[in-house]
């Protein structure tokens, strides 16, 4: 007998081929049987001509600390979600050393949210082995993140790493490799990772091919250096001859838009040339990030104490705000070809400036009759360095441009957010493929939509037997209906659930029927399959 049969389904199998009629039967957290189903089994469920899909796979998100605080992950479950891989751009946890556990939580804060509890690890492994046994509802995997490299060993040195400094970092990504994680992150936007000359990377990047694993990268630029960004990326991969997946790829800035096209032919160049080479996108024209990216690079030495610091100083102060001015060549200065009201406050620290999220920054030094740049600066003082934005600077052609292409996955990028007004991807990534880029739009067929949440990323970030529905892989399956499937967050009201769900299973159980989550924590940790072999 069966453990779960959905029957009378559109199967959208994964591979991108046509849908067609059938069932799905499971047995022991493993999909047994698909097309006609005759066994009996333990449970039934009645799709109704709805599509079965695989769960849907975040391959870019930072749920890394909220994972624990919210082990039911309902964000994601109630989109469809049944795995996501955390550690991106640089960002994770782990590893840290205990003289320098402050520097990274202020560092990850921003994107990961905040613990009210002490981290009960500092390796790579130990992260990993907390995250197995906190029990989620959904699977996780992770990446090895550089920046936590790079402050674990020369906090925020502006500097190249000696040699002695760059070989503990190597012992460090070995560690985590070693443990299942499934490559090295690098957020080049971020210092400590922006201090890091493109020759350094690929040597660390060396110790990939030994694991199998995966170079991941947030570019330095995305505005009027996405280009160049884009070619330095390809150049460490090749070099150190990895395969390169290339983060929420877009060309920020007015002025940039279009370049998008420019930056696909450069990874299908590199492809011909026989480079693995890939990327991912949000589907939305605005992102989210924390609001110290906008500073020069030289601001941040030191950490968020030291980017105060200069705040506190008029004569830095002045430099900042003359920069921040005009064009630079080194950096992309988004704020300048943006403008302030582009970018939006979504979550502060303190309950004083509450009432400051969901305005830009324009807005806000209008109305404390400030420079917007000293208007930035002090709300960077009072939050201590804690603010999340979001950054309207993106072209909705572009966006649909990097969807369609073939060699993009989509993934939400969602960051943590307790309070205020989030990115509404964090509640709506996934419905909105299929609402806007499949139903309303005709950007993709659904068969290619469900394949790039699906079995691409599976592949891609080697997740194993999951991604498809055939028989031998894990029973992480999405029952949605495609007519009425709609994400209904919003940059004004973004915490709403979706619409056009029923029922999501994860490893075999159902996890979500209707709009109830029924409290199953049947995921897990995944680990690289590589790590098995050393």
């Amino acid at each position: 007998m069966l453990d779960l049969i959905i029957r009378n389904g559109r199967i959208v199998d994964g591979t991108g081929n046509p849908w067609f009629f059938g069932d799905v039967g499971v047995k022991d957290g493993r999909i047994a049987a698909v097309g006609r189903v005759e066994q009996e089994a333990r449970s039934v469920i009645d799709a109704h001509r709805q599509v079965i899909a695989p769960g849907f796979i975040d391959g870019h998100c930072h749920s890394d600390l909220m994972i624990f605080d919210h082990p039911h992950s309902e964000i994601k479950i109630r989109q469809g979600v049944t795995t996501e891989v955390v550690g991106n751009c640089g960002l994770a946890p782990a590893p840290f050393v205990k003289e320098r556990a402050e520097l990274l939580q202020s560092y990850v804060q921003p994107v990961l949210g905040k613990t009210d509890w002490a981290w009960p690890w500092e390796t790579v492994e130990q992260y990993m082995e907390h995250l197995a046994r906190s029990g989620p509802s959904e699977n996780v995997a992770t990446y090895v993140a550089h920046g936590a490299l790079r402050i674990a060993v020369m906090g925020f040195a502006n500097r190249p790493a000696t040699p002695h400094e760059l070989e503990r970092m190597k012992l460090m990504l070995e560690e985590g490799l070693r443990a299942g994680a499934i490559g090295l992150s690098i957020g080049l936007l971020y210092a400590p990772g922006s201090y890091t000359a493109k020759e350094e990377i690929a040597e660390l990047c060396s110790i990939l091919p030994k694991y199998d694993g995966l170079f991941s990268t947030h570019i330095r630029g995305e505005g009027n250096n996405l280009i160049p960004s884009v070619k330095e990326v390809i150049w460490i991969a090749e070099k150190a001859g990895v395969p390169l997946h290339i983060s929420h790829l877009k060309a920020a800035g007015k002025r940039n838009w279009g370049k998008v096209l420019e930056a696909l032919e450069l990874i299908e160049d590199a492809r011909a040339r026989g480079m693995d080479v890939t990327c991912d996108v949000y589907p939305y024209h605005a992102g989210s990030t924390t609001l110290t990216t906008v500073l020069p690079p030289w601001v941040l030495e030191g950490g968020i104490e030291g980017t105060l610091e200069a705040f506190r100083d008029p004569s830095l102060r002045t430099r900042i705000r003359e920069e921040l001015g005009r064009e630079q060549d080194d950096w992309d200065n988004l704020v300048c070809s943006t403008g302030w009201q582009s970018v939006v406050i979504s979550a502060v620290h303190t309950e004083k400036n509450r009432h400051l999220e969901g305005k830009h920054i324009a807005e806000i030094s209008e109305e404390r009759g400030q420079h917007p740049a000293d208007c930035m600066m002090d709300l960077l003082l009072e939050e201590e360095g804690r603010i999340s934005i979001v950054y309207f600077h993106m072209s909705d052609d572009d966006v649909s441009q990097v969807v369609r292409y073939e060699k993009s996955l989509i993934a939400s990028d969602s960051l943590t957010c307790e309070t205020g007004k989030p990115h509404p991807r964090l509640y709506g990534t996934f419905p909105r493929v299929f609402a806007k880029y499949v139903r309303d739009q005709r950007v993709l067929s659904l068969e290619e939509a469900v394949r790039k949440l699906t079995s691409f990323p599976a592949q891609r970030f080697k997740l194993g037997k999951r991604g498809l529905i055939v028989p031998g892989y894990a029973a992480d399956l999405t029952v949605f209906n495609p007519d009425t499937i709609q994400d209904l967050a919003t940059f004004e009201e973004p915490r709403k659930y979706p619409n056009g769900i029923s029922h999501v299973i994860v490893a075999g159980k159902t996890t979500l029927t209707g709009d109830q989550h029924t409290h199953a924590r049947e995921g897990g940790l995944i680990r690289a399959a590589s790590c098995c072999a050393h």
